[in-house]
């Protein structure tokens, strides 16, 4: 089984060196950012194909520092390259789940999104990104405190975006009243960190946001899933009487529960799951949720080497 992250745990360098110390890797990045790279062109964009696999590949900053979408197209490109190279070492995953931004490629692997329109998605929804003003923080404490720290603070418009397990929690809401559930955290030795994206998310003030990007996505055929696809927004599997531009669109409004759709996943005893991106933080809430399953969890490329099992 495959987990596809969102934007919060990215690492350029990660994926230039796997792609570097791995055939495999190289090649199924080569093949999926030259799809990418044509969306790239058409949307008036860099290439990513030849900066990120050339010889001075772009550092983080230089990545955040180009137009909007090229940091997501990145991601993108990451997450589908991770999921390729292990369906060459693995064969096709019994199913995905998608967290947030991650569902756009855990729907391109299924085979509902064609990689061109996957990367066209992704881009829709960076645009879309630019007009959320606020922050989002990660706290390192279960849900129930994460709301307390929030009431605490006296906010109005902060809110729980995304569950990752019962020691992690993102909350979303504008920068000024984050400051202040941050330093209320401070006091009760609750480590917050602010994430280094320049929006907010998961937060139902955009609304209209959503419904932007939903219309973007309608424009996209989609096609049969070649395996089920699980969200972490809409808490279970995908089916075929979805209205997925629409289910796609609540990542914007709705909360993410991570450990909610894991331990739904867990029911189809998968061998091993595998983060299909350049970090490890969804492996480590994998783990913490399904430590009473004989699953094994892996971060490839963060952890072990881009195809270890």
């Amino acid at each position: 089984m495959h987990l596809f992250p969102g934007q919060g745990d990215f690492s350029v360098g990660t994926l230039v060196r796997a792609v570097r110390a791995d055939a495999s890797m190289r090649t199924a990045a080569e093949q999926v950012f030259g799809a990418i790279d044509g969306v790239a062109g058409e949307r008036g964009l860099r290439p990513l194909g030849p900066w990120l696999l050339g010889p001075t590949p772009p550092t983080a900053r230089e990545l955040a520092d180009e137009a909007v979408g090229v940091a997501q197209l990145a991601l993108f490109g990451a997450s589908m390259t991770v999921h390729q190279a292990l369906c060459r070492a693995h064969g096709a995953p019994l199913a995905v789940v998608g967290v947030s931004f991650g569902e756009i490629a855990a729907l391109t692997a299924a085979g509902v999104l064609t990689p061109g329109d996957g990367a066209r998605a992704a881009h829709d929804l960076a645009r879309v990104l630019s007009s959320c003003p606020g922050g989002l923080t990660l706290l390192s404490c279960p849900e129930r405190t994460a709301r307390d720290l929030i009431d605490r603070a006296g906010t109005r418009d902060v809110v729980v975006a995304v569950v990752n397990d019962d020691r992690s929690v993102v909350v979303a809401g504008p920068v000024a009243e984050l400051t202040r559930v941050e330093e209320r955290a401070a006091r009760t030795e609750v480590t917050a960190h602010r994430l280094r994206l320049p929006f907010t998310s998961h937060h139902p003030a955009l609304q209209a946001q959503s419904e932007a990007f939903a219309e973007a996505v309608r424009a996209y055929p989609r096609a049969e899933a070649h395996f089920p696809v699980h969200s972490a927004v809409a808490g279970r599997a995908y089916t075929a009487a979805d209205d997925l531009p629409r289910r796609l669109a609540d990542c914007l409004v709705r909360p993410a529960r991570v450990p909610d759709v894991l331990r739904q996943v867990a029911l189809c005893e998968p061998d091993v799951v595998f983060e299909a991106g350049t970090g490890s933080a969804l492996a480590s809430s994998a783990r913490a949720v399904l430590s009473g399953h004989p699953t094994l969890v892996r971060a490839p490329l963060a952890e072990l080497g881009p195809l270890s099992r």
